[in-house]
C-alpha cells in the first residue's frame, strides 16, 4: 500500500486573529444585551475566561468603544458589578446622500443615535458630478466638524447615490446624468474630508440597511425607495442581497407597461415613469397600480414576506396602500396563503443617509481590532 499525505486547506490561526475575533465577540455581546452586562456576564455569555474578558474590555474602553457604568445601589450582601455599554463619545459614522433634488449629511454615534443632521434642497442635475459632490463634501464637513466639537471621532464616511456602483465608481446614475464618476475621490478633495475613508453604495441598499435597524423581529424584507427614480434593497436573513455584480435592486426599471412612456434608461414603460416622485405627484392611483404590478413580480420571484415603502412614498403611503394591495392580491400567486405585509419606512425620508452613517458604525463594531489599530 502507498501512504497518501493529506494537507490542510486552512492556514494556522494567528494569535492576532483570535484576539480580533474575541474583541468583536465581546463588543457584539455588550451591544446586543437587553441590559448593560457585567464583565462576569459577558464571560458567561461568550465562554471566554473572566481574565480574558477583563483584558479585552479594558482595551475596548481605552479605544473609546465601551464605557463602564456606575454600579447600581447595593441591595444585599456583596459588591454590585458595574455594567458595560457602547460609548456615545467615541467613533461615529458620517453619512452622505446625493439625490436629484437634495443633499444630506448626518453623523451617527456607536449607539446608533443621530448626533448631526443637515439637508440642502436644490436640483443637482445642472451642477454636474464635480460641483454637486463638492457641495455635498462641504455639507459633510460641517456635520463632521460639529460632531467632533461634540467629542466624537468620525471613523469614516459612506455616500448613498442613486445609481449603479462598482469598484468604488458610480458607473451610471441616469437621473443625475453621471457615468463612471469617482465620487469618493471628489469628496476627499474637500480639505475637511481629506484622508477620511470614504465608501460609495447605492442609496436603496444603504436605506435598506438603515431600515434593518428598525425592522423589528422580521429580518426579511424588500425596501423600495421612492425619489425621482426608484430603487430597492432586498434584505434576507438580516443581510443585504447585492447580486453577483452588486447591481441588484433596480426595480425602477422593471417594465410595467411595455408600450408605455419612454424612460431615461432608453426603455419604455419603466416603473419610475409611473411612480417616481414627479409621476407620483401627478397621478397617485396610477402610481399605486404601477407599484403593485412591479412588486407582485418581485414577490412571485423571491417570496419576500414584507415590503417597506420609503423616501417620497412615505407621505403618500396611506393613499397608495389600497391600490398596491389590490394588485398584490390579484397578481401574487400565494396571496391567499401568505399575504404580503406592506408598511411605510420607520426612518421615513432619512433612511439612506442614516443607513450610510450606520454602515460606517457597523464596520467599526464588526472589526473593533481594526479601529484599535487605527487609534493606537
Amino acid at each position: 500500500m502507498t501512504a497518501r499525505m493529506t494537507t490542510r486547506s486552512s492556514a494556522p490561526v494567528r494569535q492576532s486573529s483570535v484576539r480580533a475575533h474575541n474583541l468583536a465577540l465581546v463588543l457584539d455581546t455588550v451591544a446586543n444585551s437587553a441590559d448593560p452586562p457585567s464583565r462576569a456576564a459577558v464571560s458567561a455569555a461568550t465562554g471566554l475566561t473572566r481574565a480574558t474578558v477583563s483584558a479585552l474590555v479594558d482595551d475596548l474602553i481605552a479605544g473609546g468603544l465601551l464605557t463602564e457604568l456606575d454600579p447600581p445601589p447595593r441591595t444585599g450582601a456583596g459588591r454590585p458589578a458595574a455594567g458595560l455599554a457602547l460609548t456615545a463619545a467615541g467613533p461615529a459614522g458620517l453619512g452622505l446622500e446625493i439625490n436629484v433634488d437634495y443633499l444630506a449629511a448626518c453623523v451617527v454615534d456607536l449607539t446608533g443615535a443621530v448626533r448631526q443632521r443637515l439637508t440642502e434642497h436644490g436640483d443637482q442635475r445642472p451642477a454636474g458630478a464635480a460641483e454637486a459632490l463638492a457641495a455635498l463634501g462641504r455639507l459633510g464637513a460641517r456635520a463632521r466638524l460639529a460632531a467632533e466639537a461634540d467629542g466624537l471621532v468620525v471613523a469614516g464616511a459612506a455616500l448613498a447615490v442613486p445609481g449603479l456602483v462598482s469598484g468604488g465608481l458610480v458607473r451610471v446614475a441616469p437621473n443625475l446624468g453621471w457615468q463612471n464618476v469617482d465620487a469618493a475621490a471628489l469628496l476627499r478633495s474637500v480639505p475637511e474630508l481629506a484622508g477620511l475613508p470614504v465608501t460609495v453604495d447605492n442609496e436603496a441598499n444603504l436605506a435598506a440597511l438603515g431600515e434593518l435597524r428598525v425592522a423589528g423581529a422580521n429580518p426579511d424584507f424588500l425596501y423600495v425607495s421612492g425619489e425621482i427614480g426608484i430603487g430597492a434593497g432586498l434584505v434576507i436573513g438580516g443581510e443585504l442581497y447585492r447580486g453577483v455584480r452588486g447591481w441588484s435592486g433596480e426595480i425602477g426599471h422593471v417594465t410595467v407597461y411595455p408600450d408605455g412612456r419612454p424612460c431615461r434608461c432608453g426603455a419604455n414603460g419603466c416603473l419610475e415613469q409611473y411612480a417616481g416622485q414627479e409621476a407620483l405627484a401627478a397621478d397617485e392611483p396610477l402610481a399605486a397600480a404601477a407599484l403593485g404590478i412591479a412588486l407582485s413580480a418581485v414577490v412571485n420571484l423571491v417570496d419576500v414576506p414584507v415590503i417597506v415603502l420609503g423616501g417620497a412614498f412615505v407621505p403618500h403611503f396611506a393613499r397608495l396602500r389600497d391600490g398596491i394591495e389590490t394588485e398584490l392580491r390579484r397578481r401574487v400567486l400565494t396571496s391567499g396563503l401568505a399575504p404580503v405585509t406592506l408598511r411605510a419606512a420607520g426612518l421615513e425620508v432619512e433612511a439612506a443617509v442614516r443607513g450610510a452613517a450606520d454602515a460606517v458604525v457597523r464596520e467599526v463594531r464588526e472589526d473593533p481590532a481594526g479601529w484599535l489599530r487605527r487609534t493606537s
